[in-house]
């Protein structure tokens, strides 16, 4: 029975006690969480390990059960399987010290209410409990488990451990298990495409094909033939029918990045196929089901181009169904040390190095300065400062950021207080500088298009330095 006001809403009502079942092997944890839940009113038992948990659960019927995961006898995440086939199931809290994505996606996929890491915040512990019991008759839980991920795009590949972080973990695991619209947001170089592949390779459809567009890559006249395809005869130069990238997805993933830059008289299209699941090619009549899910991806504003009539208000709402907010890295410098941990062997595994340290200035620089290109930034610095390296150790000279220095301030605040476009007008800037002015090169590091590092050329007014205007 859900422990909320008996029957329906009266004024005389009686609050029934809710019962907690606490599954924990450490005996100090255990008793300090029953001490703590009683103090809140509610019904506390304890088990100390997977087997008597889940006897536990099956005879008392709790209301929320805090679980650890690292338990003997049954494993949490076997205890959470099963309790996942129940009727009636009760909230399940983890509480664990695993802090890896892997873990949250799968236990949020296994229909855990919420993902803890010890040690805990007392205070968010009071309030996921409550809000478990209030919202556990109408929330349902996910019905589909990942047993693995593809390597390359293994959803471990997101690091961090940041509160931000942590939520796009929970939130990977919830969207994994539908065909619901997913809208990416977050500045060039934080990983939107890692996020939109790990929602694709946490899921039952990881077999199916993951295809990616990048919308600033072609001419707009061409766009709309890429996406859904054409037939021959359709327009000058179709001499042969062509299959779009909707209809390549089939059932799997279609990835849309920079959808903020999709032309204004494509978007209309684009909102009827979302709506109604079906597409046309281009010149034939003939309607194709749209099997697969949709992540799009921006780092622009949309809200503000709803606003400026650059972009459908009804698109807008239709793609963000879900929205996933990655946070740029100057707000989460916690993960830092993660990320040049996994980038560093990252890298060396590609180059064939071993290059395992960096000095204490090194690593002071990295983590003060502001990295306007986020993570894709950071990884291209460590490249550079492998492949420049000639022993095992990276010092602060051989980091591309080093020479930019001394102009910010030392804890990035210069980059801090600035508009998201003047970062990037300096970003864009110094890279251009970097490569003496090498288009290519200066695109292969930014990651972007040539007719986009033009756009932006002209955009900022940038020029070659004895250039005039």
């Amino acid at each position: 029975m859900i422990p909320v006001w008996h029957g329906a809403w009266r004024g005389k009502a009686r609050k029934l006690m809710a019962r907690v079942l606490v599954v924990d092997d450490d005996r100090s944890i255990r008793r300090t969480l029953e001490k703590f839940l009683e103090g809140e009113g509610f019904a506390v038992t304890t088990a100390a390990d997977g087997r008597e948990g889940l006897e536990a659960i099956r005879s008392g019927r709790p209301d929320v059960v805090l679980l650890d995961l690292g338990l003997p006898e049954i494993d949490g995440m076997d205890v959470l399987a099963a309790v996942h086939q129940m009727d009636q199931s009760p909230a399940i809290v983890v509480v664990t010290a695993r802090d890896d994505m892997q873990s949250t996606v799968k236990a949020i996929q296994l229909g855990a209410y919420d993902y803890l890491v010890k040690p805990l915040d007392i205070d968010r512990l009071r309030i996921t409990v409550k809000r478990a019991i209030e919202s556990r008759e109408t929330s349902h839980t996910l019905h589909h488990l990942v047993r693995e991920a593809a390597f390359d795009y293994q959803v471990g590949n997101i690091i961090g451990q940041s509160p931000a972080i942590r939520e796009i973990y929970k939130t990977i695991g919830a969207v994994s298990t539908s065909r619901t619209s997913v809208l990416v947001i977050g500045e060039s170089g934080t990983g939107k495409e890692l996020v939109a592949k790990a929602i694709h390779y946490a899921s039952a459809d990881r077999d199916r094909p993951f295809v990616a567009v990048n919308c600033t890559a072609f001419p707009k006249d061409l766009l709309e033939s890429e996406l859904f395809g054409h037939v021959r005869g359709a327009f000058t130069g179709a001499i042969a029918d062509k299959i779009g990238r909707f209809q390549l997805a089939g059932s799997g993933t279609l990835f849309l990045d920079e959808i903020g830059e999709i032309p204004f008289e494509l978007q209309a299209k684009l909102l009827r196929v979302l709506q109604e699941r079906t597409f046309e090619r281009v010149g034939d009549a003939r309607p194709v089901t749209l099997g697969a899910r949709v992540v799009a991806a921006t780092h622009r504003d949309l809200a503000a181009m709803v606003r400026d009539g650059t972009f459908r208000e009804d698109l807008y709402y239709r793609l963000k169904i879900v929205e996933i907010p990655i946070p740029p890295l100057r707000d989460r410098r916690d993960d830092i040390p993660l990320l040049v941990e996994f980038l560093l062997s990252k890298v060396n595994r590609e180059l064939h190095k071993a290059v395992r340290y960096l000095t204490q200035d090194a690593m002071a620089l990295i983590e003060r300065y502001g990295w306007p290109g986020n993570v894709r930034e950071l990884e291209n610095a460590l490249t550079r400062a492998v492949v420049l390296a000639k022993g095992e150790v990276i010092d602060i000279d051989l980091l591309p950021i080093f020479e930019t220095s001394h102009s910010q301030a030392a804890d990035g605040a210069v980059d801090d207080v600035v508009s998201l476009s003047e970062i990037e007008r300096r970003h864009i800037a110094r890279i251009l500088r970097h490569t003496g002015w090498n288009k290519r090169r200066a695109c292969a590091i930014l990651d972007i298009t040539r007719p986009t590092l033009d756009r932006k050329i002209k955009e900022y007014g940038l020029l070659r330095e004895g250039a005039t205007p």
